[in-house]
């Protein structure tokens, strides 16, 4: 293991290293770099745990002493560790990291959907797609939901936010790392590719002739439907799907936040 302990974490002779964690605040430069760099961030213990648990590539680890500490019997003989006060942290990174413990990993290829389905086994399954979700904050919610209700997969739309944003990845507590998921080529043209392996899609909006969650009997392999945060569901994601389900809820409230409906709509829809 190459450990090199830093007091400063701006001196130039670490800078090409440290690269990785530079700039953190700016979300839409970040957004960016890290697929056009092929890196993800990895924060705190628990969440880099379970990136070395599911087989993710470590590039670098920036830990302080105490986390170095909680770490040192998992991480891989070859990885390169940065020690640093955490104190440190937040002139190279440009935000508060009070946990003390980022990596950088490697990021996997892009899976298709036409290779989530492949991957899947015969019978029963559900799929979450989600349609155009920017909020990755709500991203990592549905795939902890995702991951806490047994789904087998998630399905994202092109515009959605990257899953394996830092945030996403933080709140999903590491369960994204975990679960297969794909980035829909065509868009709502992938959806035909669900409904060709078997899928009834089951879009979750509010419509005129939308089935009551609490009576609708989930099919052997169902794939939920959710839309973003403002808007819900474009009309051509809603032509692609089978039907439209809804929950209900007092009148005075016409919709709930997409992540608290994701979590709903999967515990109604549960396999027994």
């Amino acid at each position: 293991m190459r450990q090199i302990d830093l007091e400063d974490l701006t001196d130039p002779q670490h800078t090409g290293f440290l690269r990785d964690y530079t700039h953190l605040k700016d979300v839409q430069l970040r957004a960016r770099r890290e697929p056009a760099e092929g890196l993800f961030l990895a924060e705190g213990v628990e969440v880099i745990r379970r990136a070395l648990a599911a087989g993710h590539v470590p590039r670098s680890f920036l830990l302080s002493q105490a986390r170095y500490s909680d770490l040192v019997n998992v991480l891989p003989e070859d990885a390169t560790v940065f020690v640093a006060p955490v104190e440190a942290f937040a002139e190279l990174t440009g935000v508060d990291l009070h946990r003390g413990a980022i990596a950088s990993m490697q990021r996997p290829p892009v899976r298709s959907v036409a290779s989530l389905l492949a991957s899947l086994p015969p019978g029963p399954s559900r799929l979450v797609v989600l349609e155009d979700i920017v909020d990755h904050t709500n991203i990592g919610a549905i795939f902890r939901s995702v991951a806490a209700f047994g789904v087998d997969g998630v399905v994202v739309s092109p515009r959605c936010a990257d899953p394996l944003y830092r945030r996403s990845v933080r709140v999903s507590m590491g369960t994204v790392l975990h679960l297969p998921w794909a980035r829909a080529g065509s868009w709502p043209g992938d959806l035909a590719l669900l409904r060709g392996a078997g899928f009834t899609v089951a879009a979750l909006a509010l419509s005129d002739d939308s089935v009551d969650l609490g009576s609708f009997a989930a099919p052997d392999r169902l794939a939920l439907l959710l839309g973003t945060e403002g808007d819900g569901l474009s009309r051509r994601a809603v032509s692609g799907a089978d039907l439209v389900v809804r929950i209900p809820m007092d009148p005075r409230v016409d919709s709930l936040n997409v992540a608290a409906a994701s979590a709903v709509a999967l515990w109604e829809t549960r396999r027994s």
